[in-house]
């Protein structure tokens, strides 16, 4: 008879009354040495990233380096084509024109920045996502409603299941979950 193991275990995910106790308890856990957790709120609630101490970003720098690259796409396409390419003095007006360039330079700067910082917020966020192991926790379903949820990984290296749970309670959730994959 083969013997199965049991599933391994995602994480704990703990359920908060309210946006200021999940910042103390989130407070409390990345103090404690955790650092693969994560905070589920129904709003955006600043101090609880500040608790995490999330505070890099990339998606601004993204979308920067990408608005400069279309403006420079645009402005070389259109000095390429009208002084390299194809120079034709029409009307006594020079090659180099550089202020019939701006629309185009700006519309080019515009796309590439919104395009990059669409596609790197999504691709940053690891979206779409059509599964997680939270979901399989029924109460998780209310973390987009009234929910405060904060969850602590298995992979974190300070992560074992019996004193992470004994310390997560002692933070008085309303309730700490097994998160199963």
């Amino acid at each position: 008879m083969k013997h199965e193991e049991a599933p391994q275990l995602f994480g704990l995910l703990a359920e908060f009354d309210s946006a200021d106790d999940l910042t103390n308890a989130t407070k409390a856990v990345y103090d404690a040495g955790y650092r693969k957790i994560d905070a589920y709120t129904p709003f955006p609630c600043e101090p609880v990233m500040e608790a995490m101490h999330v505070h890099h970003n990339w998606v601004p720098l993204i979308v920067l380096v990408m608005g400069i690259i279309g403006g420079s796409t645009g402005f070389a396409m259109q000095y390429w084509g009208s002084v390299i390419h194809y120079p034709w003095n029409i009307g006594n007006r020079p090659f180099y024109s550089w202020p019939a360039f701006i629309p185009v330079t700006f519309e080019l700067t515009v796309l590439f920045a919104a395009f990059s910082g669409v596609i790197g917020m999504l691709l940053l966020n690891g979206l779409p996502q059509p599964y997680h192991p939270l979901f399989n926790v029924e109460q998780f379903e209310r973390a987009s409603q009234d929910g405060f949820f904060l969850a602590v990984e298995a992979t974190d290296p300070k992560f074992d299941h019996a004193e992470t749970k004994k310390f997560l309670e002692s933070l008085h959730p309303k309730e700490v979950f097994d998160v199963e994959p």
